[in-house]
């Protein structure tokens, strides 16, 4: 009995390997992962952001010269695609109808530690990120501005 145990387990162990296939996802199917922030909301973070020492002692006060560039920066919601693999913040100021029929633009890789990124870019400042830990490859990056379906990429 543990014979046909360590065969079933040796022919596991030699499965191949499946390589992940990805494209740009298509904006219309984008889903809405949390909501927008209040106008309250970003009052009340934007004060405590901006009076935080750390901040200030850090050099990260940038956004808060103005109201308006803290608000721009902040102002956004988390969306993934129809299938969860890519996410990315959208601005809340931007109407769905002027980004929902955008295209890909760009597709290129990013490491982050030990995290590989397929990020996918779109007009108006939209990206889209899948992480993974296997190494991802782009076969023709720059085919994807003049074609969105030569988006893709492969992870294995």
């Amino acid at each position: 009995m543990s014979r046909f145990f360590l065969l079933g387990a040796l022919g596991v162990l030699s499965l191949p390997v499946s390589a992940t296939e990805l494209s740009c996802p298509d904006l219309a199917a984008l889903v809405q992962v949390n909501g927008c922030p209040t106008e309250e909301e970003l009052q009340t973070t934007y004060i405590g952001y901006c009076s935080h020492d750390a901040n200030a002692y850090g050099n990260k006060t940038d956004p808060c010269v103005d109201y308006a560039d803290y608000r721009k920066l902040k102002n956004q919601a988390l969306w993934e695609s129809a299938d969860g693999k890519f996410t990315g913040y959208l601005s809340c100021d931007l109407p769905e109808a002027e980004w929902r029929t955008q295209k890909p633009t760009g597709i290129a890789l990013a490491m982050q530690g030990k995290i590989s990124k397929v990020v996918c870019s779109y007009p108006q400042g939209i990206n889209l990120t899948y992480r993974t830990r296997e190494t991802c490859t782009v076969a023709d990056a720059e085919a994807c501005a003049d074609n969105a379906a030569a988006c893709r990429a492969t992870c294995n």
